[in-house]
């Protein structure tokens, strides 16, 4: 009988080195993610979240009433990231409370508990009165992050993966969350691997005091918000469809037009934005087109 012939032998041996050294840096990777540390990256404050995130439609400015759920539902996002989510869907306000949830983190390594008080919380993302209705939206939402899983896979332009969240392995928006009604607070885990988001400084940071400002029944101007915040140029442009996509807008494209220039209307006044306008692009696609407010001018060191 003819011996089995070693398969290994004929094999290139600088590849299969290469794929053990890949193997061993995603290991390595994925150990470091996992590891408790502090999130902490120069200019961190409240509201800052990733850009990846900002510019899907993992949250949106949906309509009050039944939500939908979402199972393993791939978002509209750009052609550098693949999301996939399972979870109920995301509005602004909760879009608000996970921002806050990763600021009042701060003082914490990843993956340790962070006790808050709900009303302290609720000072941060709810302006006005707080009673029990906010109190019922807040419980509410911290079981709906709780429940909430992303896949998340960004790509290099050349296509190969930046970094993978999930696909293997789940990445919560809360790895644990419990409330204690004696003392009135909050203890909550996110998961580790947030780390990897904010990676690279791939994040944006919107002006949370303005955010605060935007009037009720504004949604879709807190969507635009955080979307202008993960570019710094002084002109924006987007399709008018793929916004439209973005924000799970179900509606004709009519009333979508009329909604987002009332958005729109909104950052102006609070001077988030300096002009805007609808008009078709050089290939006959509708498209926003956002004017940004000019930077200071840095003042000079000495």
């Amino acid at each position: 009988m003819a011996k089995k012939q070693d398969t290994k032998g004929t094999r290139d041996p600088f590849a299969w080195l290469e794929k053990k050294a890949a193997e061993a840096s995603a290991a390595a990777e994925q150990k470091a993610a996992e590891t408790p540390r502090q999130l902490w990256l120069p200019g961190f404050d409240l509201g800052a979240f990733p850009n990846h995130l900002n510019r899907s439609s993992l949250i949106a400015p949906i309509a009050r009433g039944r939500r939908k759920f979402h199972r393993q539902t791939v978002m509209v996002t750009r052609s550098d990231c693949v999301l996939e989510y399972t979870g109920e869907q995301l509005d602004e306000a909760d879009g608000d409370l996970i921002m806050a949830l990763i600021a009042f983190a701060q003082p914490y390594p990843l993956g340790t508990p962070v006790p808050l008080n709900r009303k302290e919380l609720l000072r941060k993302i709810k302006p006005g009165r707080i009673g029990s209705t906010q109190y019922d939206w807040l419980h509410r939402s911290m079981k709906r992050l709780r429940e909430a899983t992303l896949f998340l896979e960004a790509r290099k332009p050349d296509g190969s993966t930046r970094y993978t969240v999930g696909k293997m392995r789940s990445f919560d928006i809360l790895k644990d969350v419990s409330y204690d009604d004696d003392n009135e607070t909050y203890t909550y885990i996110l998961d580790p691997r947030w780390v990897l988001l904010f990676s690279n400084q791939e994040y944006s940071l919107p002006d949370w005091e303005k955010r605060m400002l935007i009037g009720r029944g504004q949604e879709m101007a807190k969507t635009l918000q955080r979307l202008v915040a993960t570019s710094s140029d002084a002109v924006q442009r987007y399709s008018m469809d793929w916004l439209k996509a973005k924000m799970e807008y179900t509606s004709p494209m009519r009333k979508f037009r009329e909604a987002l220039t009332a958005a729109c209307k909104e950052l102006e006044r609070l001077e988030i934005i300096t002009g805007h306008k609808i008009e078709s692009s050089t290939k006959g696609k509708l498209q926003l087109v956002l004017r940004m407010p000019e930077k200071a001018p840095r003042r000079p060191s000495g």
